[in-house]
């Protein structure tokens, strides 16, 4: 299997123009012109809703732009200072399997947060991965609070994914307040510098290169995260 491109943007990508990339990505990884690939980059601030998202959800509607996103989920924000990566891999050459590509997704990242000392989990019947916060008061069921701290929504073309997952780094954990992330109002949202951790978006590239071989398989071994627009 020949190894996936990576590519990071150092600009803001609006997210128009992400979609329209994904887009001509998909259909040339299926018609065999292009390889995979895995887009890392950051979008200015703005609120997305997927196939699930509710009216209700959005809170404050002119706080910055919302985009109709094709990708399964509710509403999510994407913001400077969290790490977008959407994931154009050929599920025909891997697994034709929907829930375990999400599975996956989920155990990349959890495997990316444990390299800074971060216990990540998942929960039933809530995609994404989820940090308790023994910090915090408890529920009034006396159950711990959990925050969010890395989302996914993909979407799935001819067995080729686009969308991705998202990782909070350093964004305005503010900015959620315009949305019910997820569809979920008894959490909270989280980052690593939330937690207080310093990490660098450097630091937060280079675990995901090495962790998406150890989950995806030793096809991503030869590549590693380079600068580009």
């Amino acid at each position: 299997m020949i190894p996936p491109e990576w590519r990071i943007s150092d600009s803001f990508v609006p997210y128009g123009e992400a979609v329209a990339e994904m887009e001509a990505r998909v259909a040339d990884i299926r018609a065999g012109r292009a390889r995979e690939l895995l887009w890392l980059l950051e979008h200015p601030p703005l609120y997305t809703a997927g196939t699930s998202a509710k009216a209700a959800d959005l809170l404050a509607p002119t706080r910055f732009p919302v985009h109709v996103a094709g990708r399964g989920g509710q509403y999510t924000y994407h913001g400077p200072g969290q790490r977008v990566v959407y994931t154009m891999l050929d599920l025909r050459t891997r697994r034709q399997d929907v829930r375990r590509f999400v599975s996956d997704l989920e155990e990349w990242i959890i495997r990316t947060l444990a390299r800074f000392g971060v216990t990540a989990e998942r929960r039933a019947g809530r995609v994404g991965v989820w940090v308790v916060r023994p910090d915090k008061p408890p529920l009034p069921d006396g159950q711990p609070r959990e925050d969010k701290i890395a989302a996914i929504g993909i979407r799935i073309r001819h067995w080729v994914s686009f969308h991705g997952l998202s990782i909070n780094l350093e964004p305005d954990l503010s900015h959620y307040a315009g949305i019910v992330p997820c569809g979920i109002a008894n959490h909270g949202v989280t980052s690593l510098v939330d937690l207080g951790l310093p990490v660098t978006m450097a630091d937060l590239d280079v675990a995901l290169a090495e962790t998406f071989e150890e989950v995806f398989g030793a096809e991503g071994s030869a590549v590693r995260p380079s600068a580009a627009a």
